[in-house]
């Protein structure tokens, strides 16, 4: 088979795929371009992830709680996980306060799915990781200290 005809046929595969699920309405076109913030991923502070998220200044909440360890012995591979049981969780973000850019990942939630979220994220040192929740049309957020052995994000 004709190398350039094999590459082709892959392509058009994947991008066959996605516009059947666009049309299906299983997924929007955003999703299927992997819409995402560019301001609010390459924010170096609280203050301007914050900012670019149009989140103001989120209350604290004991009804979002953030998982993870107390001590990750690799800071390349930090598995961490946010539940919100506040009703309308519609946005769920997780921020590392030392990495050289806050925001470490984000999940908008289409409605009636369950707000419990799970990732593996990166951590250069030892520092404070926070989750923003998106609830109701306010911000809520929560911190958990997570100490690291081994950097992730350049150490």
């Amino acid at each position: 088979m004709n190398m350039q005809r094999r590459e082709a046929l892959k392509s058009t595969g994947a991008m066959g795929l996605f516009g059947v699920l666009v049309a299906a309405g299983l997924i929007t076109p955003e999703l299927a371009h992997a819409a995402w913030d560019k301001a609010a991923f390459e924010a170096k502070s609280m203050e301007d992830v914050l900012k670019a998220l149009g989140a103001g200044k989120p209350a604290d909440s004991k009804d979002v709680q953030l998982s993870g360890p107390d001590i990750a012995e690799n800071g390349a591979v930090v598995p961490v996980g946010v539940k919100s049981a506040l009703p309308g969780t519609e946005f769920v973000a997780i921020l590392v306060e030392k990495n050289p850019n806050m925001l470490a990942a984000s999940f908008t939630l289409p409605e009636g799915t369950a707000a419990d979220v799970s990732t593996r994220i990166k951590m250069g040192q030892t520092s404070n990781v926070y989750a923003l929740v998106k609830a109701g049309g306010s911000y809520y957020m929560t911190v958990k200290e997570i100490k690291v052995t081994l950097g992730g994000c350049g150490g």
